[in-house]
């Protein structure tokens, strides 16, 4: 795994989350007989970020979740952070714990950057109708947050984000970004983008062992493109021959070999 770097900035961010998913529904702040927020068993994407009046867009896959063992962990949209929270009523108080270094393009990291600059300290958070607000004492950081549901692993848009190598994560080929996509139908039918090519494969799903099989070669497109989308594809190619074993975490895809090289997919938004 990328090296952890202690940021107490990021469990801030945690925190934050958690927040918002205790807030009950008259939202407020909360006087001190009120009970703790409930944090747990809600996942939240994060749609802005507001830091001296100025507010930044949240890129996708920016998210926070909260754990019963008072853990929070998510994504800035760049890298994983993780943190200890403690709650007292509508205050989340965030203690310093890690954050990945995985570098990433110049929009993310600069939101990364504040979003974790943002969020220290006691929040304040306010829910009302599935949307999570959490500001800061002075009022001068809120951090804007929304109920998300879990994406099935059929018929969503799964979004190719990175590469997994063992327990190392990487960035994709600089100008491959937000090019290769795959759609899992109910029929077993893998259809989608490798990079540069179109493709579709016929696959064998077990539920219960987490595998994805993939039976036989993918049949593509034959277009050329630039090297960096060719580099995805090969590599996407090579990877979708074969046995997989895959892991859901909310709207997190995850595809790996036996050797543990795959791959990282965020699902797409629905259209609407």
């Amino acid at each position: 795994m990328p090296k952890p770097r202690s940021t107490l900035a990021t469990v801030a961010v945690l925190l934050a989350a958690l927040t918002s998913c205790g807030q009950g529904e008259n939202g407020g702040s909360g006087g001190a007989g009120d009970p703790d927020l409930p944090l747990t068993g809600t996942h939240w994407t994060v749609g802005a970020v507001t830091v001296d009046g100025g507010r930044s867009p949240a890129p996708d896959g920016a998210r926070v979740s909260f754990a019963e063992n008072g853990r929070a962990q998510g994504s800035t949209g760049c890298n994983h952070f993780g943190a200890g929270v403690a709650v007292t009523g509508a205050t989340v108080t965030v203690s310093a714990n890690e954050v990945t270094e995985m570098g990433c393009p110049g929009d993310r990291q600069r939101f990364e950057t504040a979003f974790l600059a943002a969020f220290t300290g006691p929040l304040t958070g306010t829910l009302e109708d599935g949307a999570l607000t959490l500001v800061s004492t002075d009022g001068t950081r809120k951090v804007e947050l929304a109920a998300e549901p879990s994406a099935p692993l059929r018929g969503t848009t799964w979004k190719v984000e990175g590469l997994v190598s063992q327990d190392t994560a990487a960035s994709l080929p600089a100008g491959a970004e937000g090019k290769a996509r795959l759609v899992i139908g109910a029929d077993g039918k893998v259809t989608g983008n490798l990079g540069c090519n179109d493709f579709s494969a016929t696959a064998k799903i077990d539920e219960k062992a987490r595998t994805l099989t993939v039976e036989g070669p993918a049949a593509t497109t034959r277009m050329m493109c630039e090297s960096p989308r060719m580099t995805l594809e090969t590599r996407l190619y090579e990877l979708l021959d074969g046995p997989l074993a895959y892991r859901l975490d909310h709207r997190m895809l995850t595809l790996t070999d036996g050797a543990g090289e795959g791959l990282t997919a965020r699902a797409e938004p629905p259209a609407q």
